[in-house]
């Protein structure tokens, strides 16, 4: 089910027992979660609405809850936060849920009761029986993979609903530099309406002077200056996001990353996958894949490998040694490029 659909279903009270929201986008999360706690009057919310965490609470408490008929209402509304369990992770505080009740209820839930499950997650373990069973006898809204043409027609309806107008390049931009991310751009909304106020009109210029470059924006073009041997804007830009306070090992993780990730759509592209193969075998969103498919073009695997392997070595070399990250930065350049 898709979230306007969700929405709608909602305002007309065609409402289901259990639902699962899956997908790390706070911005909608949030949206969705307001929308539930409006079918609640204020007045019942102390009886009638329950929040969980399972990161910090056992799974049974939600369950004898859901279970519970409404005081003086006509719902109750649980919600199970954080459901680490349908995934491979596994909670800091080791908490033994009581899955075999979560279980139960899930497969005969309380009709007068409305479960939502919160699962802020790309991917779910769907080999386990809970993941398997929530599935079947849910309503799932799925945020985990918004194409880009989605998060730009959400974006476009917000803008113009505001009464602001916003060209595709500007637009672009703004997707760019939150790395299309919904809730991050969303947040940049705000700046932006008020920066351009008088004349109700964005530009590319007014997203270049308002929104700020995400982290791993900022490494996206320092991948750019490394495979293109830029070394005086690699070493500029590497200095700019250390002295921003950022950790050197967590822009060196997120390098890796990008290279992997350059590597892996080299290999596999050359073999003749799409694009929607590469999104789906290495469960990356499709937006990246987009990108990594433009850059490897020009690029063959020798050099990424290089790249690629002097970056372990340099990260190698920051944990075992006091040599300063800048300079370990500067030796991989001057290496890479000979």
């Amino acid at each position: 089910m898709q979230i306007n659909e969700l929405l709608k279903s909602l305002k007309e009270l065609n409402i289901k027992p259990i639902y699962l929201i899956q997908g790390n986008q706070d911005y909608l999360i949030t949206k969705i979660r307001n929308n539930f706690l409006s079918l609640i009057p204020e007045s019942e919310r102390t009886m009638n609405y329950a929040n969980y965490d399972m990161e910090t609470t056992n799974i049974s408490n939600a369950v004898e809850d859901a279970m519970s008929l409404p005081f003086f209402g006509e719902k109750r509304l649980v919600i199970v936060n954080n459901p680490y369990f349908l995934t491979g992770n596994r909670s800091k505080e080791k908490i033994d849920q009581d899955i075999d009740s979560f279980v139960n209820y899930v497969k005969s839930p309380q009709n007068s009761t409305i479960m939502i499950i919160i699962a802020p997650y790309d991917k779910l373990d769907s080999r386990k029986k809970i993941t398997k069973t929530i599935k079947k006898n849910s309503e799932i809204i799925d945020l985990s993979n918004m194409s880009d043409s989605e998060i730009k027609n959400y974006l476009k309806s917000k803008i113009n609903n505001n009464g602001y107008t916003i060209d595709n390049e500007a637009l672009n931009q703004l997707i760019q530099r939150t790395s299309n991310d919904l809730s991050s751009a969303m947040s940049e909304l705000s700046k932006l309406f008020l920066y351009c106020y008088n004349q109700k009109s964005i530009s590319v210029n007014d997203v270049n002077n308002v929104v700020t470059k995400s982290l791993d924006q900022n490494v996206f073009d320092l991948v750019n200056y490394v495979i293109n041997n830029n070394i005086n804007e690699s070493i500029n830009l590497y200095h700019e996001l250390i002295n921003s306070s950022n950790e050197p090992l967590q822009i060196n993780a997120i390098l890796l990353s990008q290279f992997r990730l350059l590597i892996q759509v080299k290999v596999m592209s050359d073999k003749g996958y799409s694009q929607g193969k590469l999104a789906s075998k290495l469960r990356i969103h499709p937006y990246r894949i987009k990108l990594a498919l433009q850059k490897v073009r020009n690029y063959n695997y020798k050099k990424l490998s290089m790249a690629y392997l002097g970056l372990v070595d340099m990260e190698s070399q920051m944990k075992s040694t006091q040599k300063s990250a800048d300079l370990l930065f500067e030796m991989f350049m001057i290496k890479f490029v000979n």
